[in-house]
């Protein structure tokens, strides 16, 4: 894993995420969507990378989207992405990351992200809505936008990160 490269990947993704995609939204589904670029990037590091670079890389990650843009509180993006990215590599260690895991991943793991940072707000009373309401409108769209985003990202996210492995059939020069 290409850990220095994706470090640099993620903070050309965070400019884009603030920068672009705000003017690709309609105006209508500003605050319905908010597709975590950097989160994609996450799951991407903890399967090739493993638990503990995941950790670090949503946790820091995280707290830098705290800190630009999303809200009156600084951690709930840095505490549920350096969670996620935890278990996301921890869930590698177990199994290789085809694309149909990934795909599963990129759901549930991108719902849980919105849902604690929602928990994260309703704990300390800075949202009123209900969670039912909150998923509808705005976890349940975003999670799909993440997968579609993250599915056209696969390939060439993960042909730059993985190395080049030699293969195990080719002769060597004695």
């Amino acid at each position: 894993m290409r850990i220095n490269w994706a470090i640099l990947l993620g903070l050309v993704l965070v400019i884009v995420e603030n920068a672009v995609v705000p003017w690709l939204i309609p105006p209508g589904w500003s605050d319905r969507l908010l597709p975590h670029l950097t989160f994609i990037l996450t799951i991407f590091v903890a399967g090739y990378a493993g638990r503990h670079p995941a950790f670090l890389f949503g946790l820091g990650f995280g707290l830098l989207q705290d800190m630009l843009s999303y809200g009156h509180l600084i951690g709930p993006y840095g505490f549920g992405m350096g969670l996620i990215g935890y278990f996301a590599g921890l869930l590698s260690e177990y199994k290789s990351y085809t694309i149909g895991l990934f795909s599963w991943v990129i759901l549930v793991f991108g719902m849980m992200l919105d849902s604690i940072v929602y928990w994260i707000y309703n704990l300390f009373r800075l949202t009123n809505l209900q969670f039912a309401h909150v998923f509808y409108w705005q976890v349940a769209p975003t999670a799909l936008l993440q997968l579609l985003i993250a599915l056209l990202m696969y390939v060439p996210v993960r042909r730059y990160l993985v190395k080049a492995l030699p293969s195990t059939g080719e002769d060597s020069s004695e």
